[in-house]
């Protein structure tokens, strides 16, 4: 054997070697994904509370951008080749996932609206369904962030002043063009902009500027993204602390002297004329054409009705744990704030901290501060107690039933902090006028998947193509000669790869590759380059790659020749072509995969259903069901090498008859009836019959992303073949695609 073929034979077992490494730790993490899920369900935080990303999987082509702009942790992952929601709970809307997805896969949306009784009725004005006048801005829409809350209150006085000309009432009593309830984000912006727009108006605050965050932690950083706040500017920073957040604010309110009526409380909104309304407030009332509910979602403290409640010590919010040292505290409640508040305070010296939680899990709190809180609770900082309640609260105690005590237990305490989350406004909003029912509500918009993506790409290449040939027929008596006999042709000085035009479009091609290439450098984590959006850079990564082709070709005289820039042109057509073939892949086959987990979890969850029906007369039989089955999907799954998945297959009707034989016996010696039996083993050949496609839409998948290296590998000789014919054209001052001079 030749030193070459021993040299092609290591590269090539090398190349083996190393997929099947990649391949490994892409099932690895795959596994750790499903199982991260699989956590989620269990504790609720897979399903989102108010926003959550939704994602076209015809789109979708598994970059990973959206994964690594989303400041949550473990909100999403990648499965199958494509992202997919994990810890929906724990995303807050953002937006950024959106912004950095380059085919314009993903889009922010609010959580199952249908049957919700706890989101306004509003028209995407953000007027109230049925009563015009009435505008929500901020998180009472259910939208969180303050990036959002500021567009919404800038949009609502932007829409009021709008309709302000049509709007003509008359009293002797001055009516104002708009009243603002609430000074925190949304009606700040909301204030600032009525200003801009010359309207007549007031802002009323029940509390003091700021409005949430102004119970904010000290120091604790607020999450934004840039927004045009009005009469201010852009604020440019993507987070801010509590402080410069109210110091910002307080800043415009005087300089703009806007009319903020800070500790007037609002109590209710009467409908006097169709145009025209009365606010009550604490300190009266007064009449305006419009109003702008930005009240926030949080209302009033939650309390605990428990004896000892009213007592000095006990409070509902923590602004500076700074100022407890030396006591013994308790924090009640299960959400961010309350863990927070129990880190913060066990980070004091001479603290003794209890955080309390009913339940047996926290399922709504972000993944950094479940992270803090494991390391404080480790540390001894924190004493943390789920399923417990308290009973009472003492002068130097407090009270606490925990699990299944029959007695409560008593802990020493002279502070306690409530953080049970707050009672919505809603009662007050509905009495306004505001409908909270869900029949009121807009249809939300369907999320339809939109196709590949493929159909623009098309469209631009034969646009391109066609341009091209047009191009061609115009001087088709230079294009038509054979190479040796041009240079007597007229248009040769013209057209020729070393001169003039020709040696532009070779320039063009040259600099429309290196534009495409710069893609990799936009999307890669660790490059600098952030200008401009992903969907942008892609747009110009496809539009490059054909325009670079055409362009090259033309500069080719349309006859490369066997030459390195020949082969170079050779390799830009084949990445073309590879890449609008595997964009195509990477959108259907993992989009099936995803599918077949999907029809696996709902098979999974009927099984799981009908064996807890099982457990109410035999808990044992119902145990017994739920981890057999488990067990065979398991074994049937993608999990493992592609051989010992093959190896499943074919085993795994014999496995699945013996297990099925197994649960049958056992049910019949349950006395468990018949068609029940029946029906449990409908499911379970069903999970497993999913279980088995998804293995193989995986399999498939996986051999088909091979298909991504090789477009990579293909544009690699590109570039090293065009650097080597760019380096000898200029040389020799050829400076062509194979054609000479």
């Amino acid at each position: 054997m030749s030193l070459v073929a021993l040299i092609i034979l290591l590269g090539a077992l090398g190349a083996a070697l190393l997929s099947l490494w990649a391949r490994r730790g892409e099932l690895r993490e795959m596994a750790s994904t499903f199982d991260n899920l699989a956590d989620a369900k269990r504790r609720g935080s897979d399903r989102a509370r108010l926003q959550y990303p939704n994602i076209d999987l015809s789109r979708c082509m598994g970059c990973g951008s959206c994964v690594r702009a989303c400041p949550e942790d473990g909100v999403l992952e990648l499965a199958h080749g494509q992202a997919l929601v994990v810890h929906g709970a724990r995303c807050v809307g953002h937006g950024a996932c959106a912004a950095e997805c380059p085919v314009d896969a993903i889009a922010i949306m609010l959580g199952d609206v249908v049957e919700r009784t706890d989101l306004p009725a509003i028209k995407p004005s953000l007027e109230s369904v049925g009563s015009p006048g009435i505008y929500l801005a901020g998180e009472v829409t259910g939208y969180a962030l303050i990036r959002t809350a500021i567009e919404h209150g800038t949009a609502v006085a932007r829409e009021v002043a709008s309709n302000a000309a049509m709007e003509v009432v008359a009293t002797e009593e001055e009516v104002l063009d708009l009243c603002v309830v609430g000074a925190g984000p949304a009606g700040i912006a909301c204030s600032l902009e009525a200003k801009q727009q010359g309207l007549s108006f007031v802002t009323l605050e029940q509390e003091e500027l700021g409005g949430t965050v102004a119970k904010y932690p000290r120091r604790k950083l607020v999450m934004s993204q840039p927004v045009d706040l009005p009469l201010h500017g852009r604020l440019k920073k993507l987070s801010y602390s509590k402080e410069e957040l109210i110091t910002l604010w307080t800043k415009v309110t005087r300089e703009h002297d806007l009319p903020v009526r800070a500790g007037v409380s609002f109590e209710r909104i009467e409908e006097v004329d169709p145009h025209l309304f009365r606010v009550h407030h604490g300190e009266g009332s007064l009449l305006t054409r419009n109003v702008c509910l930005a009240l926030g979602r949080r209302g009033t403290p939650r309390k605990l009705g428990v004896l000892g409640e009213d007592l000095n010590k006990v409070v509902y919010h923590l602004i500076d744990a700074q100022s407890y040292q030396g006591v013994n505290a308790l924090v009640v409640g299960g959400g961010d704030s309350a863990v927070e508040a129990a880190i913060g305070l066990g980070e004091q010296p001479g603290n003794l901290v209890t955080l309390s939680y009913r339940k047996s899990e926290f399922n709504r709190i972000k993944a950094r501060n479940e992270k803090h809180l494991n390391e404080a609770v480790q540390a001894g900082r924190v004493q943390l107690l789920t399923l417990s309640e308290v009973v009472k609260f003492g002068e130097g105690y407090v009270d606490l039933r925990v699990g299944d005590q029959p007695h409560p237990i008593r802990l020493p305490n002279e502070a306690a902090f409530i953080m049970a989350g707050g009672v919505p406004p809603f009662r007050l909003l509905q009495d306004s006028g505001v409908s909270f029912d869900p029949k009121d509500r807009e249809d939300p918009e369907l999320q339809l998947e939109r196709g590949t993506g493929l159909f623009p790409a098309l469209v631009c290449a034969f646009s391109i193509t066609a341009l091209a040939l047009v191009w061609a027929l115009v001087f088709r008596d230079y294009y038509a000669v054979g190479r040796s006999l041009r240079s007597g042709h007229d248009l040769h000085n013209f057209l020729r790869p070393s001169r003039n035009l020709g040696l532009a479009l070779g320039i063009t091609a040259a600099v429309l590759v290196a534009i495409n290439l710069a893609y990799l450098a936009r999307r890669a984590s660790w490059a600098p380059l952030r200008i401009g959006s992903l969907k942008a850079w892609m747009t110009s990564h496809v539009a490059t790659g054909i325009l670079g082709l055409v362009f090259a070709a033309l500069h080719a005289g349309l006859h490369p020749g066997n030459s390195i820039g020949g082969h170079a042109l050779a390799g830009l057509a084949v990445l073309v072509v590879t890449g609008a073939i595997g964009r195509y892949f990477y959108a259907f086959v993992p989009r099936a995969a995803n599918g077949n987990e999907v029809a696996l979890d709902e098979a999974r969850a009927s099984l799981a259903s009908l064996s807890g029906e099982f457990e109410k007369a035999n808990r044992n039989f119902g145990v017994t069901v739920r981890v057999e089955i488990d067990a065979l999907v398991a074994r049937s799954h993608w999990r493992g090498s592609f051989f010992r998945r093959v190896f499943s297959l074919l085993m795994g009707q014999r496995n699945l008859r013996r297990t099925l034989r197994t649960l049958r016996e056992r049910a019949r010696a349950e006395d468990i009836a018949e068609e029940q039996i029946a029906h449990l083993m409908h499911l379970s050949r069903k999970a497993h019959r999913t279980a088995l496609m998804a293995t193989h839409f995986e399999d498939l998948r996986a051999l088909l992303s091979t298909w991504r290296y090789f477009h990579r590998w293909v544009a690699l000789l590109m570039v090293l073949l065009l650097v080597v014919h760019i380096v000898t054209s200029v040389r020799f001052a050829g400076l062509s695609f194979g054609t000479s001079p």
